[in-house]
């Protein structure tokens, strides 16, 4: 049970980047950006070919780096284009799929097995140590923090307080001559960057990338950030970034016991789309039980 509750931590947190990358485009910009999936395997795909090439500390930014392109196309299209921003996620999201395949050498599977990655550093690094069984959860652990402290950081500079104000009242911030355009490339741009992140380390950690890695991911992500904002409603952004870390870990604990039930695995899709579902609808129901419960007094 131990070690099943680390592994849940442990993928939680990873999962937890791309929670905060869509904290960033939905919460802050009010835009559901639903090229997350194809951009979290995009990360995976171009990580995992780094990584293979001997270099896994060099896969991370590069992950970020293809992220980064995924959300200029992204936004591109939504601020240039004329293309609604569901319409050009889900574009984005189909043509990223034929791209990942290109990346991974027209393979559907790459195998990092043979390969080193930050984890075995890690584990290299902490041998015959207390902390050699953490060593995963280390690593993750001050990935995640770092983002975090980042996220938290940028957010309360004038750019990151335009791109706050660009999500909440648009109209208002060209009146201030503020340029809506950049700012929502800017916004979408951080965004992927993290999502790749994330797929980049979930690849290093399971030692490989397929092309479906990123599949529901939206839906996951979706779920963690509602999740945490039950946690923290109504909060500043510190307590909003800290929500999404820890309804992340909340989402996987929960995938976890759903596993330990003995829930077949394609039954999991359904689970997070109840646990999205009750997200949503429960601080609504809980709103209206309030209310009658107060004209009733």
């Amino acid at each position: 049970m131990i070690s099943l509750f680390q592994t849940a931590v442990e993928l939680g947190l990873i999962s937890s980047l791309t929670v905060l990358a869509l904290y960033m485009s939905y919460t802050m910009l009010n835009v559901c950006d639903l090229s997350t999936d194809g951009a979290f395997t995009m990360g995976a795909a171009v990580g995992a070919v780094v990584t293979l090439s001997g270099h896994p500390f060099l896969a991370l930014p590069a992950a970020m780096l293809s992220g980064m392109l995924s959300g200029f196309v992204t936004a591109l299209l939504q601020t240039k284009m004329g293309v609604d921003s569901l319409l050009a996620g889900i574009t984005v999201n189909t043509a990223l799929y034929s791209v990942n395949i290109a990346v991974m050498g027209k393979s559907s599977l790459l195998n990092l097995n043979s390969s080193e990655s930050i984890f075995s550093f890690a584990s290299d690094l902490l041998d015959g140590s207390v902390a050699d069984p953490y060593s995963k959860l280390i690593v993750i652990t001050l990935i995640v923090m770092v983002v975090m402290i980042c996220i938290v950081a940028f957010l309360r500079t004038r750019l990151g307080l335009a791109i706050r104000a660009t999500g909440d009242n648009p109209d208002m911030v060209r009146s201030s001559s503020i340029n809506t355009v950049a700012i929502t490339i800017t916004g979408l741009c951080l965004s992927n960057s993290l999502t790749a992140l994330s797929g980049c380390l979930l690849a290093q950690y399971n030692k490989s990338a397929n092309i479906d890695i990123g599949t529901g991911m939206l839906t996951i992500a979706l779920a963690s950030l509602l999740i945490g904002r039950l946690f923290f409603r109504n909060k500043g952004v510190g307590h909003g970034v800290i929500g999404a870390v820890i309804g992340a870990i909340f989402f996987r604990l929960v995938y976890t016991m759903a596993l330990r039930l003995n829930m077949p695995a394609f039954m999991l899709k359904l689970v997070s789309s109840v646990i999205v579902i009750l997200a949503i609808s429960g601080p609504y129901f809980l709103g209206k039980m309030r209310k009658k419960g107060g004209a009733n007094a």
